[in-house]
């Protein structure tokens, strides 16, 4: 499913209207018919109490829709406006004239006191305040009933995105509804997948208000949830090197657990031949516990981090890979960092660069931007600073454009780190992955994530759907442990004890449950 910003569904709405002939009303009243189902299927109407709260614009008009079938169908209605009311044009206005001639009664809100008796004695409340439009924080009497609602305890829905919510990044402005459910219309927003809006939204339903697919599926759109990719089927007279052969250049002196975790992962998720090139020093403690891993142990520097000089061997090593991953654990000694830069520079062969890798090459962006084979770099947030020379916080309120434009800079596949991961590519297609949870956050879950990757791809899957199916697996697994284990304390160990049955989940097919959840917005 395709995730528009709020610019992208402006331009929707108007080729609906002006090109394709679909009156702004019949829009308006699709928006209001789907969130009216929502209400009657998870709530029910007849003899309960609404309170419908509505903005001056086209979100107030799909409320007062809301309002109208509600009341049609023997619900009790109040409709409280914010704003102007002679400000309402177009099909709002018409909308609001529709409901003024019927036996809802209908208020202006002049301060909270005059809706708090109201909200009290209400069974549900409509949110149809603001839309996805929203650019600046929220104040005055919208702030004050905004925190009312989410004070009422009351069952929620929102029209299209809770108000508060960024429709463009998930961000809040200044305050937000929490909604128990939320209707969105054409496609979900950037805002309802993106945290803290998506965690705002509740359960997330959308509706295509009679756009054709060939609208709401158009090429210039390229944010996607990360929907399901098919492995490829195991031949059944496979060895080892028919899933694939991965050379893991990481570890250093107090980093043990960062190579062991990327290399045993990549067997754990159905790689087939794991090598791990690792100081000499380090080997035998690692081996200790991942003896299924075949180790090169490379030179030293004096800091017990791999040397220079092992450059010419491991170039020749990883001709005979399939892919190469640098970084986990190799710490910051600018001898190895050095190292870094020349192995990214001279590979010939896919390459896979996480953790202290990351910090070498956003020193010398040059040593990835000119390989002519695929590039996946695995940032979380901080990283991601180092890369753009970007703040952390500035990233995360424009998430996607940033990812957008540096994939394409760079000429690599970057899966941006945590909640709800973001996997961008230079054709700026940037994928939302809906598995995972809180509980992930843990040392040692992103070297899990970096061996899954390098896995999809041992397994078949070309470098672009491997980076997007190892994010999901890597996610699905952590699930797993969080559904048996429960999400605090969940270890990166737990993560790769629980990918083999995450593979085998993933290959039979998930549970509904499951599907629901990572498929992002429920299509009504």
């Amino acid at each position: 499913m395709k995730v528009s910003s709020v610019t992208q569904m402006r331009s929707l709405d108007r080729y609906a209207i002006e090109k394709l002939a679909i009156p702004e009303e019949i829009l308006m009243e699709n928006a209001g018919e789907a969130s009216y189902f929502v209400i009657m299927d998870k709530f029910g109407v007849t003899h309960k109490k609404f309170v419908i709260i509505c903005g001056i614009g086209n979100n107030g008009g799909d409320g007062f829709v809301v309002a109208r079938k509600i009341h049609s169908s023997g619900g009790n209605v109040k409709v409280f406006i914010l704003g102007d009311v002679n400000k309402f044009k177009g099909a709002a206005k018409k909308n609001f004239d529709i409901i003024s001639g019927l036996q809802i009664e209908i208020r202006h809100i002049e301060s909270i006191d005059t809706i708090k008796s109201d909200i009290l004695h209400c069974d549900a409340i409509v949110d149809a305040i603001f839309g996805t439009g929203l650019t600046r924080n929220v104040e005055g009497i919208y702030r004050d009933v905004i925190l009312l609602i989410n004070k009422s305890r009351k069952k929620v829905f929102s029209v299209d995105i809770p108000s508060g919510i960024n429709g463009d990044t998930g961000e809040i402005m200044g305050v937000s509804v929490t909604a128990d459910f939320t209707v969105t219309f054409g496609l979900p927003k950037i805002g309802n997948m993106l945290f803290p809006g998506y965690e705002h939204c509740g359960k997330l339903y959308v509706s295509h208000i009679s756009f054709p697919p060939s609208l709401y599926n158009k090429d210039s759109i390229k944010v996607v949830i990360n929907d399901d990719i098919k492995l490829p089927p195991k031949n059944k007279i496979a060895h080892k090197g028919d899933f694939g052969e991965v050379l893991f250049i990481a570890g250093a002196s107090s980093y043990f657990g960062a190579p062991y975790y990327s290399a045993l992962s990549f067997l754990k998720a159905g790689g087939g031949y794991s090598r791990l090139a690792a100081p000499v020093s380090v080997t035998p403690f690692i081996a200790n516990k991942g003896s299924e891993i075949v180790f090169i142990p490379q030179k030293e520097t004096d800091s017990g981090s791999i040397s220079l000089e092992n450059s010419d061997a491991l170039l020749d090593l990883s001709e005979k890979m399939d892919m190469v991953v640098i970084g986990p654990g190799l710490s910051l000694n600018e001898e190895t960092q050095q190292l870094i830069r020349e192995l990214a520079k001279k590979i010939e062969k896919p390459v896979l660069i996480d953790g202290d890798g990351i910090t070498a090459i956003s020193k010398d962006l040059d040593a990835i931007k000119g390989r002519k084979k695929p590039t996946i770099i695995t940032p979380h947030l901080g990283e991601m600073s180092r890369i753009t020379k970007m703040s952390v916080r500035d990233i995360d309120k424009n998430k996607i454009d940033i990812l957008q434009s540096t994939s394409k800079e760079l000429n690599s596949i970057i899966v941006l780190k945590g909640a709800h991961s973001l996997i961008g590519y230079p054709d700026e297609k940037v994928y939302i992955n809906m598995s995972g949870n809180p509980g992930m956050a843990s040392a040692g879950s992103g070297d899990v994530l970096t061996g899954t990757i390098a896995a999809m791809y041992g397994l078949g899957l070309s470098i672009e759907d491997a980076a997007r199916k190892g994010v999901f697996i890597h996610g699905l697994s952590g699930d797993l442990a969080a559904k048996d284990l429960g999400e605090d304390g969940i270890t990166a160990q737990d993560i790769l004890d629980y990918l083999p049955l995450a593979m085998k989940m993933d290959r039979e097919g998930l549970e509904e449950i499951l599907k629901d959840v990572y498929q992002g917005a429920r299509v009504i």
